[in-house]
């Protein structure tokens, strides 16, 4: 299916079939770690864990890509689960400030290293060049559609 895809096809249908091939891979990955977490929820919580002491609501939707609803509606997730906690930055009560609680730590610490064996399969068998292009065609075809905005 892959190899026949053309511009009259539509390259949506061929990057929506190998996102949900990536997304089943993460799920499969939840699910053998006994992790009840969606994508969106790993994509958050690790994005926390990356900004650290700095991370705040939003900063997480302007990197997010996703409204300011769906996010907090996902963070409200993760602090229900216990593992994420909001309060406000010192000096700034308009911002709130994110950070792993112990648990949250815990699923960071059980799942990032399947994490990287996901991301290192994905440019299995890739030159380092050959990426550098796939990337620079996909920024093209985003840059594309911004211009339609």
């Amino acid at each position: 299916m892959l190899n026949h895809i053309d511009e009259i096809q539509g390259i949506g249908l061929h990057l929506d079939l190998v996102l949900r091939k990536i997304q089943n891979a993460y799920l499969r990955t939840f699910e053998e770690l006994n992790v009840e977490m969606t994508i969106e929820q790993w994509v958050i919580l690790h994005r926390i864990y990356e900004l650290g002491d700095e991370a705040s609501q939003r900063d997480i939707v302007q990197s997010n890509f996703r409204n300011r609803a769906t996010t907090s509606r996902v963070i409200g997730g993760l602090e229900r689960k216990g593992w994420v906690g909001k309060t406000r930055f010192d000096g700034d009560q308009k911002r709130f400030k994110l950070e792993l609680t112990p648990e949250g730590q815990e699923v960071i610490d059980l799942v990032m290293p399947k994490a990287h064996q996901l991301r290192k399969l994905a440019v299995k068998n890739l030159q380092p060049s050959d990426f550098a292009t796939f990337l620079a065609v996909l920024d093209q075809v985003g840059e594309n559609y911004s211009q339609e905005d």
